[in-house]
């Protein structure tokens, strides 16, 4: 949805206002109640014991996939579309990152950590994280099959012959070698790991506030992703391109 599209609007009194905020306020509720239930059942998935000792590489060094739990039960991570060798940084994963600081602050009265992960060199995380302003911990899975086992890569063989999978379906040629997603794992007090769910597409939402609240209002959504990178080719954020500082002109 673009930007300022508005339907002319129906004027009524406070009354037939409340008439109708109440019959969509009782949808709302019948909603709210089946996503609880819809949250229950994926709180009891079956998990998957990870069997493959997965390494990473962080800023200070290389660390594993229990490394990344930081002592605690849980671990959330997110697959930023990140692609080795590309200059691309996807606006539609810096859309979920700039909500990522402030979310993960209260993660950890849940036992639950986080952390990001992408394909490209760390060296090439560190330069879009400085850049960006990020501080979640964010690690490299260059020359490992983290992502490809987790359905956020693709090798170019296989989107060659179509058996590519994300979002539990095939896709299709045009699409991207590295995708979207989140994952969940936890561990047992034996210190083994085991993969308990993951969302990808449209299941990222659920991660995107800020969505939450334009959803609210009633030119609703906006196009936050065009396809260009969220960076431009001198490593400016696009978002402050052509714009004031905050400041005002002639302003320090």
């Amino acid at each position: 949805m673009a930007a300022g599209t508005l339907s002319p609007p129906k004027i009524v009194s406070r009354e037939e206002w409340l008439s109708a905020r109440k019959a969509l306020f009782a949808e709302e509720k019948e909603i709210t109640h089946k996503l609880d239930e819809l949250r229950k059942k994926r709180r009891q998935l079956p998990w998957v014991k990870i069997e493959k000792p997965y390494v990473f590489e962080g800023p200070d060094g290389k660390c594993t996939l229990a490394d990344l739990f930081d002592g605690r039960g849980q671990l959330a991570v997110y697959h930023f579309m990140l692609t080795p060798g590309s200059d691309h940084v996807c606006k539609g994963c810096s859309f979920v990152a700039d909500h990522f600081d402030a979310a993960r602050k209260h993660f950890d009265d849940a036992d639950l950590s986080f952390a990001v992960i992408s394909r490209a060199p760390i060296e090439r995380i560190e330069q879009v994280k400085r850049a960006l302003g990020w501080t979640f911990p964010w690690v490299s899975s260059y020359g490992s099959d983290f992502n490809y086992d987790f359905g956020v890569s693709f090798k170019k063989e296989d989107l060659v012959a179509g058996t590519a999978r994300f979002n539990y379906d095939t896709i299709p040629l045009k699409s991207s070698e590295d995708m979207m997603g989140a994952s969940i794992f936890a561990k047992n007090e034996a210190g083994e790991i085991f993969h308990t769910y993951s969302a990808y597409s449209r299941g990222i939402e659920n991660l995107m506030g800020a969505f939450m609240w334009l959803d609210l209002s009633p030119k609703g959504r906006h196009q936050f992703d065009d396809g260009h990178s969220r960076l431009s080719d001198d490593g400016q954020d696009v978002r402050t391109i052509g714009r004031p500082s905050a400041a005002g002109p002639g302003c320090h």
